[in-house]
């Protein structure tokens, strides 16, 4: 049910995940969601949970036995590529929805949702000291927003070209 809460995510935002439209969606009475889950709060919180781990398994997994620095960057840039291509979640990249959604509110759901967008802040920046980055910092705020940009044209206007010009400009950062 986590799972599918993540991808209504994609589309709708977490906010619109209910206890109604989670049964809904899942096919589930309302108790049984509540069974499991106890309050609507829990249920954003495990989509985010469900997202990170799905993240994890599509886009960082892959390229982990790549030698740290820039050839895990550019598999990694690949990766997320091909996470966005294989339509693992229908509304796109859920960092780049969950982030826009959550940015300046407070409480246990935005509160993942930023552990959720530092982890992938703090990978870029490892493998980019790694690879010798002058300012590891920035070269991960260019790449990630490439990236953001990305997802945000793709999911406007229906087309795979923006990940492939974001990837290439990754690439130019990455060296």
């Amino acid at each position: 049910m986590a799972r599918r809460a993540a991808a209504i995510a994609t589309t709708h935002g977490l906010d619109s995940i209910t206890v109604g439209s989670l049964a809904s969606a899942a096919g589930v009475s309302k108790s049984g969601i509540l069974t499991v889950f106890g309050t609507r709060e829990a249920i954003q919180v495990a989509a985010v949970a469900e997202a990170r781990q799905i993240y994890r398994e599509s886009v960082i997994a892959p390229v982990w036995a790549e030698e740290p620095g820039a050839p895990r960057l550019r598999a990694l840039m690949d990766s997320w590529v091909a996470y966005l291509r294989a339509g693992v979640f229908p509304g796109g990249c859920f960092i780049v929805a969950s982030t826009a959604e959550y940015g300046r509110r407070s409480g246990a759901v935005a509160d993942a949702v930023r552990r959720l967008k530092r982890e992938w802040l703090d990978l870029l920046e490892g493998e980019l000291r790694a690879a010798g980055a002058a300012d590891p910092a920035d070269d991960a705020f260019r790449i990630d927003a490439f990236l953001c940009a990305a997802n945000t044209h793709r999911e406007l206007f229906g087309r795979d070209e923006p990940l492939d010009r974001a990837r290439d400009l990754a690439l130019e950062v990455i060296g």
